[in-house]
């Protein structure tokens, strides 16, 4: 991360190894493979490797797999190719499950020292005995249990002789703590559920918030970076790591948690959306997760930077959607090739170009980046423009395409319209006009000049292909409004019907050997991103990953 006055995480850092607190860093990205990493978890990865790798320490990859009843092999595979894909290497992988053994041992010591009990109150009955933030708990009528007969019922909860629910392990704390999380928190319960990495070998599991800290101590975390909504759990995890008696004593610091307009960040949301059918997937291009944002086209670079200019503080004020796009074009802007795209094609026939000609016009690949030389662009007596280039009866400065206007083609000629062929119902489906073949451009002509320039594409070798374009999923304004009312049953109401438009269109016959991720930028349209999913050779896919213009200023 970069040196600011605001990376108070960096500062305390840089304190404790200046005093001898530490030696090395020990991070940690700790993610539950309950379902796909969003944008959210990229700032925490970003955070966690990138301050271990700027003092020259470590970072472990740990799965808290603690709830064998959401966890999946496949969101473990897909976590770690995020994280590489970001461009981060972890030092070791861990689970949360090869511990199991040492938390049950940790549990059993905190029950000898008199700290745990095991309760047989259910969970709505324990929620109501927990109190309110203005009215102190009630004790459960099991906390007095002997230390004897706790030990022999969690045993008993270990060898599966009790049904789920039925009984929990309790931290024997403070019912009347002015903090909710300390006042006898559940630490573990029954789940007689087969897990993704130990199988069926245990049908008790420890809650989060009591695993957690143990994690961190047991692989000698230094700094466990986490944030703000875990603010109020850290007497709890300081708690569990005295208590347990643990060697190595990590400090957990909270920032804020990243939060962008127009982006859905709860992964229970987004885990609706994708099982009820709503998106393509979990990578879905309008999804905000680093699968949907890498299969839309955007680059890991981008994001980097992106998370690096938001900064580190406490608070968690929403970013503009636009920042993040204004990064992606930045790191497009320089390597993207550009070609021409037409997305709603009409058909041009240019009557006093030779028949069975095709020309060769040279362009640059990029402008911006000269070095990465010249296409090649066919050119004939049949193109397709935008139908949006055309208007039969246009307003005051409309400076594209009508009849008897001249616009520039980008890369080839003046063109002038001179008649319109429209079906039986009155729609126009091709046009007639001449070119000026003196208006070539690279020639220096100066006879006259034109208004308008249009892109286009030679139409007897343009290739078939398909674009994508997206809008949010969900906007801000609607969020807000679900916000007053009942949130489970108005979420998917305001699905923005218009997220995804899919038009048909064609491209430039040298971009037909494209390979999925390949990005390019059509003239007028955007930045563009192969779509690696739904893509063939016979007919490739474009998602827009972003527009060309933006209003946002750094």
């Amino acid at each position: 991360m970069e040196q600011n006055s605001s990376n108070f995480i960096k500062n305390i850092i840089i304190d404790d190894l200046e005093s001898g607190k530490h030696k090395d860093i020990i991070t940690r990205f700790p993610p539950e493979p309950n379902g796909y990493l969003h944008i959210g978890h990229a700032k925490s990865i970003i955070i966690n490797f990138g301050l271990a790798d700027e003092f020259n320490g470590k970072t472990n990859l740990r799965f808290d797999d603690t709830n064998p009843l959401k966890e999946d092999q496949e969101y473990v595979d897909s976590i770690k190719e995020d994280v590489q894909w970001l461009g981060y290497e972890w030092d070791d992988l861990r689970f949360a499950s090869d511990y199991f053994e040492e938390m049950y041992n940790r549990a059993v010591l905190l029950i000898k020292k008199g700290k745990a009990y095991v309760d047989d109150l259910s969970q709505e009955e324990i929620r109501e005995y927990r109190g309110t933030l203005t009215e102190p708990g009630k004790e459960s009528p099991y906390r007095s249990r002997s230390v004897e007969e706790n030990l022999d019922l969690f045993q008993r909860m270990r060898n599966g002789e009790f049904e789920n629910g039925s009984k929990v392990l309790r931290a024997k704390i403070d019912m009347a703590s002015p903090n909710l999380n300390m006042r006898d928190p559940v630490i573990y319960r029954i789940a007689h559920a087969t897990h993704h990495n130990t199988g069926d070998k245990w049908c008790i599991y420890p809650m989060y918030a009591f695993a957690h800290p143990l994690e961190d101590a047991i692989e000698d975390v230094t700094h466990s970076i986490c944030t703000t909504e875990f603010e109020d759990q850290r007497p709890l995890y300081n708690w569990v790591v005295e208590e347990c008696e643990m060697e190595s004593k990590p400090q957990q610091i909270e920032f804020g948690r990243l939060n962008i307009t127009n982006t859905v960040m709860s992964k229970r949301k987004l885990k609706q959306l994708v099982d009820e059918g709503y998106v393509d997937g979990w990578d879905d291009p309008r999804m905000p997760t680093i699968s949907g944002l890498r299969r839309k086209g955007f680059t890991p670079g981008a994001i980097r930077e992106f998370v690096k200019a938001t900064g580190i503080s406490k608070g968690s004020g929403a970013v503009d959607e636009a920042m993040l796009e204004h990064f992606v074009r930045e790191d497009l802007k320089l390597t993207s090739p550009r070609t021409m795209g037409v997305l709603n094609p009409l058909k041009v026939v240019i009557t006093n170009y030779p028949e069975d000609q095709v020309e060769m016009l040279d362009a640059e690949i990029n402008p911006e980046n000269p070095e990465m030389g010249m296409r090649q662009i066919p050119f004939s007596r049949e193109i397709y423009i935008e139908q949006d280039d055309f208007m039969e009866n246009p307003p005051n400065k409309y400076f594209r395409l009508f009849p008897g206007n001249e616009v520039r083609l980008k890369h080839a000629y003046f063109i002038k319209c001179n008649d319109v062929i429209k079906d039986e119902n009155g729609n126009v489906i091709e046009i007639h006009c001449t070119y000026d073949p003196e208006t070539k451009s690279g020639t220096g002509f100066t006879g006259r000049k034109v208004k308008g320039t249009i892109h286009w594409v030679e139409a007897t070798n343009a290739v078939p292909a398909e674009f994508r374009l997206y809008e949010p999923l969900i906007l801000d304004s609607e969020l807000e409004a679900e916000a007053e009312g009942n949130e489970e049953k108005t979420f998917l109401d305001f699905v923005n019907p218009k997220s995804l438009e899919i038009v048909q269109g064609f491209i430039e016959p040298n971009l037909k050997d494209v390979k999925p991720q390949d990005k390019f930028q059509f003239f007028r349209h955007g930045y563009f991103n192969v779509d690696p999913k739904h893509s063939s050779a016979e007919k490739p896919v474009f998602n827009r990953i972003v527009s060309l213009k933006s209003s946002f200023k750094l």
